[in-house]
């Protein structure tokens, strides 16, 4: 083989070994998970599903190599998912115990907790039911079995046997009832449907209900799902934890729940087990930053990180 002949055939090798190498490094980082890219599962508290929709749609949007697939259950479903290592990260009302940390940090994990929103539960009942109004006490009444009719609530109710329906058992919304009324377990006629939409369902088929929701499902009036909603159910306003008299009632506006004086409140949280700086960080971090505090905004709920200019409401 001749100089010339050899010198073209080790061109042609470094060509081929340059343009393979150069491959191979596009491809790895196609496939490095950084904060805006990866694919990851992601557990979400059903109460929240509407809201890590709508982050999630719009954080794919921005980075098109992300891929968030969310997972919605029970709270307790989704807290078990968590600790087994099935999702990396979920959105949920409570923090984790001491014990669940501690579990946690016995695997080598330290869980990062950041507040991403405040959201209240919502009382609903049928379009049917003049009951708009409610008592503190007398919602605690209902829930420590003291009161189980209509006319105990209004003495001119001509409804009969009140029917308390939640989401699910294990359900979040269940568990701030408890706690807030510190009682042990539900009365008799209080049961589980699957989902806040089966709640509404039941609640607009059987003047008789009082359903518990998530505000997040009612709480988007621009949303198609949530106007749907709104449109088959009555919200009830409730008066404050520490009157037992008086004309004040609230509902769960993003006003009343900024300012505490809607009862039923809680935090909505992120949490993540990530060991590495990769797309559940980054998805958090998105929530809790200006776009993602809007959605949180525009979604009738109360952002955790960025102002919010509150409007006083007048009554006639």
């Amino acid at each position: 083989m001749n100089q010339i002949c050899k010198i073209g055939l080790l061109a042609v090798l470094l060509s081929s070994l340059l343009t393979s190498s150069c491959k191979n490094y596009s491809q790895n980082q196609i496939n490095k998970e950084t904060p805006t890219r990866g694919d990851i599962k992601i557990g979400v508290d059903e109460a929240y599903t509407l809201l890590a929709d709508s982050e999630i749609a719009v954080f794919e949007n921005i980075y098109r190599y992300a891929n968030i697939t969310p997972i919605s259950a029970s709270e307790d479903s989704i807290l078990k998912l968590f600790l087994a290592d099935s999702v990396r990260l979920m959105i949920t009302s409570r923090k984790l115990t001491t014990n669940e940390e501690a579990f946690l940090k016995d695997n080598l994990i330290i869980a990062r907790t950041t507040h991403i929103a405040w959201d209240a539960i919502a009382f609903v009942i049928n379009k049917s039911n003049p009951n708009s109004k409610i008592r503190y006490n007398t919602l605690q009444d209902i829930f420590s079995g003291n009161v189980d009719k209509w006319k105990q609530v209004n003495p001119k109710s001509g409804l009969g046997n009140i029917k308390v329906v939640f989401d699910n058992q294990g359900s979040s919304n269940v568990r701030l009832i408890m706690k807030k009324f510190d009682i042990d377990s539900l009365p008799k006629y209080c049961f589980a449907t699957n989902s806040n939409p089966a709640v509404i369902d039941y609640v607009e088929h059987h003047p008789d209900a009082l359903g518990i929701i998530s505000v997040n499902w009612i709480s988007d009036p621009d949303d198609s799902i949530t106007h749907n909603f709104l449109g088959r159910v009555n919200v009830v306003a409730v008066s404050p934890e520490e009157y037992s008299e008086g004309d004040e009632f609230y509902t769960p506006h993003p006003a009343y729940v900024a300012q505490k004086n809607y009862p039923f409140i809680r935090e909505v949280y992120a949490i993540s087990r990530e060991s590495i700086n990769g797309l559940g960080r980054g998805f958090i971090q998105f929530m809790a930053d200006d776009k993602g505090q809007r959605i949180i905004l525009k979604m009738g709920m109360v952002p955790a990180t960025m102002p919010v200019r509150l409007v006083q409401i007048r009554h006639e």
